[in-house]
């Protein structure tokens, strides 16, 4: 039982950590901010006996991180591959392969897609998170995904009125980008 209350008091302190990543418009804060959050709850999975999302959690910090350098597709590659196969390899029941389902699609928009698609994709990828967490009782982890959803859903549908007013959004992310490109 002890376990159980300490899995579930990481999974709160994933929530503090990552309530407030999806306001960063930076996407190099926004990333480095989901990789702290992912080693959070990864460990929070771990704690609760959740293997595949514990593994997809933590391919998910080292990758977020990784992205910072490259949008390399054959590191892309390996990400999706390792994600396939740590997380196949201890499946036992089918919701399990949600959170590996969501960390392969996550991984392709991180590594080539940008704004507000990318957004719009972890979007997705979160929904099939809240449906893991729900399912496996991890309150802190369906809080904070529960959380990502509906934050980052007001996010996508608030810069994409900026968009439509011809204000860009990600217009802090563009020029640090001119100013130091990044690694191909």
């Amino acid at each position: 039982m002890t376990t159980y209350w300490l899995a579930q008091g990481v999974g709160v302190l994933a929530f503090l950590i990552g309530i407030t990543t999806f306001l960063n418009r930076d996407e190099r804060k926004f990333k480095i901010q989901l990789s702290l959050y992912s080693a959070v709850i990864g460990i929070h999975f771990f704690l609760m006996g959740a293997f595949p999302a514990g593994s997809s959690a933590m391919l998910n910090t080292v990758r977020t991180l990784i992205t910072l350098r490259t949008r390399s597709l054959w590191v892309m590659t390996v990400f999706i591959v390792l994600t396939g196969g740590i997380g196949l390899a201890k499946f036992h029941h089918p919701m399990e392969l949600l959170p590996v389902a969501s960390t392969i699609v996550s991984t392709w928009a991180l590594f080539r897609s940008k704004g507000l698609t990318m957004r719009c994709i972890i979007w997705c990828s979160t929904l099939c998170w809240v449906i893991h967490n729900f399912w496996l009782g991890s309150i802190g982890g369906t809080l904070i995904e529960g959380s990502f959803l509906v934050m980052n859903g007001l996010n996508i549908i608030r810069f994409w009125r900026m968009q439509r007013r011809g204000i860009d959004p990600f217009k802090v992310e563009k020029d640090l980008r001119e100013e130091r490109p990044s690694v191909r």
